[in-house]
């Protein structure tokens, strides 16, 4: 099971690489912010159609759940403005490493301190090595494609 739920999220990463080039492209023809309100739109009417539909009746809602649980959605906001704002600039490559970097970062942070109620997991030394290694890969993207939009802007 955990095997396919390994490949569920590497397909939702991809997803959501190609939705943040799309919204890109997107934000450049209409605005940052027109792009971001029509992903935020149509992703509230899905959710809710799905929750109406779909989910189970749960003990808490958004009025009784924890006030700091309810930051995600601004996080959610950020990330979008930010990801619609770059991918033009930097090109979908560096846009995504550079989104999975930080991520990386958190991530490890979030389980080598337990922050919000997680697991403890310590950091050890395949885990900072894979910190090194994706800033490396970071790096590496970064620089071609700054080459790559250099060259096609003197073109």
């Amino acid at each position: 099971m955990i095997y396919i739920m390994l490949l569920v999220v590497i397909f939702g990463g991809a997803v959501l690489c190609a939705q943040s080039s799309i919204n890109g492209r997107l934000g450049s023809a209409v605005g940052v912010l027109e792009s971001s309100w029509l992903t935020f739109v149509m992703g509230t009417l899905v959710s809710f159609l799905i929750a109406f539909f779909f989910e189970p009746h749960h003990s808490l809602n958004l009025f009784t759940a924890p006030r700091w649980q309810l930051t995600g959605a601004f996080f959610g906001v950020a990330y979008m403005l930010i990801v619609v704002f770059a991918m033009p600039r930097l090109g979908a490559a560096a846009t995504t490493v550079a989104v999975i970097s930080g991520q990386l970062v958190m991530s490890l942070l979030i389980d080598n301190f337990g922050w919000f109620n997680n697991t403890v997991i310590t950091m050890d030394e395949s885990r900072v090595a894979a910190l090194l290694l994706l800033a490396i890969a970071l790096f590496c993207i970064y620089k071609s494609s700054a080459t790559a939009i250099i060259q096609s802007k003197s073109n």
